[in-house]
């Protein structure tokens, strides 16, 4: 039975901005989507960063390409807005930002469902017993700053998801049967993610090589889209440079950017 603790719903903002890992918290019982706002904050003059936006609601929040995502009661929707440039990630690496992100996810929820199969389905989703736990999404904006997406489900249950979904999603509180406190999540995968940034700045290769072994699409046959071009292949995990590796008639492939519109 999972335990029923009202306090695991809220955030402490006064936490958040203690731990040094943000400059400004932002949290909102409603909020279309928190990478828009993230959008907004960031016209604004000057924007303080790295900076946080958290909503216990969306009510247009959004996926990659035309997918949306569910944002149920208790569970973890936050944007970060910050500057790659000045944490040293280098131009040509920050295709690989959602995957430092998917990295830090497994990391804090392995504790937690220590007995589930866990891990990344490439570019930007974290899977646990075979169904989507969170979802990325990395939006660069004009001026270099980007805006890092995430949705976890943590604390909401799968009962009250659309019934389109409920066969391909799940919660942390559905899998362990327990609440988590969200504030302690959220430090902990934010200190997660600030180590993964760092070692994007510092040793991509080595960002790219945890990636490929949390690859969970490994052996699948993966299609990818980018834009009119699509192509198959057999999944041979992530290079070190963060590509998608497809093993296809023509020799192996790398695949820096797409959408899986099939596995099989």
């Amino acid at each position: 039975m999972i335990e029923s603790l009202v306090s695991f719903h809220d955030f402490n903002l006064e936490s958040l901005l203690a731990s040094g890992l943000l400059a400004r918290v932002e949290h909102h019982p409603t909020l279309t989507s928190t990478n828009d706002h993230a959008r907004e904050l960031a016209a604004q003059s000057p924007a303080t960063l790295p900076l946080l936006v958290i909503a216990d609601e969306q009510t247009a929040g959004r996926g990659r390409g035309a997918n949306r995502w569910w944002t149920g009661p208790g569970s973890l929707a936050c944007s970060l807005l910050f500057d790659p440039a000045v944490r040293g990630i280098e131009r040509r690496y920050h295709s690989m930002i959602s995957l430092a992100a998917a990295v830090a996810i497994v990391d804090a929820v392995s504790p937690l469902v220590a007995d589930r199969p866990l891990g990344v389905h490439w570019p930007n989703d974290v899977f646990v017993a075979g169904r989507k736990l969170a979802g990325i999404l990395v939006e660069a904006l004009p001026d270099g700053k980007h805006i890092l997406g995430i949705g976890c489900n943590v604390n909401n249950s799968l009962a009250a998801a659309p019934a389109e979904l409920q066969a391909i999603v799940t919660s942390l509180a559905d899998v362990s049967g327990r609440m988590q406190h969200r504030t302690a999540f959220l430090l902990d995968l934010l200190e997660r993610l600030h180590a993964n940034l760092d070692l994007l700045a510092s040793s991509p290769g080595s960002l790219g090589e945890r990636a490929d072994q949390m690859c969970l699409q490994r052996g699948r046959r993966l299609t990818v889209e980018s834009g009119s071009r699509r192509k198959t292949g057999i999944c041979a995990g992530v290079a070190q440079d963060g590509a998608l590796l497809l093993e296809t008639p023509a020799g192996l492939e790398k695949h820096y950017s797409g959408v899986l519109i099939r596995e099989t």
